[in-house]
């Protein structure tokens, strides 16, 4: 029997974890959390972590494993592709490329080199005189930690946002951006020779925390010619740094006649995000995705999508708060609920605590846009 090694336990990657066993492969799961969902799930669990490099090369010595298949968080795609040096493992790219994404100090370098488009980079002396609002973030962290947006510039303000960015930064690096004002969208998608084959776009909204995505749902209705655009990025950006066959996520903000890209990856994302694309379309995001590091390509799955109209959620809070329970204001069609903490814990304010994650099922595209702005409004439930 084959061995595959998942570098996640986290409970968003369980769909992938299940295709593997689907595909018959002696699945083991790595992490350094013995409390994740696929920590205490998964029989073959290896506490460890995985980006202490050293540690995993020993993991993957002694277990051969044939497959490696990076989760749903960019750490585990990083560690993947920097122990790949020998390219034996497929579906990854070159760490160079890894980290030309990953880092947003490198990704905003090598977008300039290609005139991509994204927001306009500042030096921290540019800063001081910038007469419109601008965001500061840590170089290498993930949802909206240590983001600040500074709407009235003065050198004090931003040396507190930098100080706060560079704490929260496994490197102490920042980058300083102009504030592009607008939507907040993801582009997701596969390609093949470095075209896409099928992508969706969605909606994502922040009702605890403006810097975390706690809410999204597909998009049916969007400008052509600026989807056409956005694809031409992504077949851009596929074609300088030579991609491999595979997954390509990116989120951008679109204003009123344009857009500019925030970041790219090339791992699953979180929060369950393959559940929201396969409930609202029929497409087996997940399997699709593990299929390149099988080297079995894109597969020949269905395109002729469903269009159900279903709601992700994150529970979360503004603030710390003791939680209990969740009391909701309205009846709902919950599809799926998966909770993440439990009766009697503390829950940390977000992005540092979440709750659970629901699906919620609306009957037409009116109700969603209503559950909707219930949420954004924290008027669908209470924490108890």
């Amino acid at each position: 029997m084959k061995k595959a090694l998942l570098l996640d336990t986290n409970v968003s990657s369980f769909p992938i974890y299940e295709y593997l066993l689907e595909r018959g492969y002696d699945t083991f799961v790595v992490g350094k959390n013995p409390s994740d969902c696929l920590a205490k799930h998964a029989p073959n669990y290896i506490n460890c972590d995985y980006s202490e490099l050293d540690l995993l090369r020993a993991v993957i010595s002694e277990h051969r494993f044939d497959v490696i298949v990076p989760g749903c968080n960019d750490a585990s795609y990083i560690s993947a592709a920097k122990i790949n040096e020998c390219g034996r493992f497929y579906g990854l790219d070159s760490a160079a490329v890894s980290e030309t994404i990953n880092n947003k100090k490198e990704f905003k370098k090598f977008s300039k080199s290609i005139q991509l488009r994204t927001p306009r980079e500042l030096s921290k002396e540019e800063s001081y005189s910038a007469r419109g609002p601008i965001i500061v973030k840590p170089a290498d962290t993930y949802s909206g930690r240590g983001v600040s947006v500074i709407h009235d510039v003065t050198k004090k303000a931003v040396d507190l946002a930098v100080e706060s960015a560079s704490a929260l930064s496994p490197s102490s690096r920042y980058i300083i951006e102009e504030y592009v004002n607008g939507q907040l969208y993801s582009h997701t998608g596969f390609i093949c020779n470095r075209s896409l084959v099928a992508d969706w776009l969605v909606i994502e909204d922040g009702s605890a925390n403006e810097f975390t995505v706690d809410t999204s749902n597909l998009v049916h209705e969007f400008p052509g010619s600026m989807l056409d655009e956005i694809r031409q990025e992504v077949k851009k950006l596929s074609e300088a740094l030579s991609l491999v066959d595979g997954l390509v996520h990116t989120q951008f903000i679109k204003t009123e006649d344009s857009f500019r890209i925030l970041e790219v990856t090339r791992r699953c994302p979180g929060d369950l995000y393959s559940l929201l694309i396969e409930k609202s379309t029929g497409f087996k995001y997940a399997e699709a995705y593990t299929k390149f590091f099988l080297n079995e390509g894109f597969g020949q799955q269905d395109l002729n999508f469903k269009s159900n109209y279903i709601l992700r959620h994150t529970l979360s809070s503004p603030g710390d708060t003791p939680f209990i329970g969740v009391q909701y204001k309205r009846a709902l069609d919950i599809d799926l609920f998966v909770p993440t903490n439990t009766a009697g814990s503390n829950v940390a304010k977000s992005p540092f605590g979440k709750i659970g994650l629901v699906f919620i099922k609306c009957g037409s595209y009116g109700e969603l846009m209503d559950v909707k702005k219930c949420i954004l409004n924290r008027e669908l439930y209470t924490l108890k």
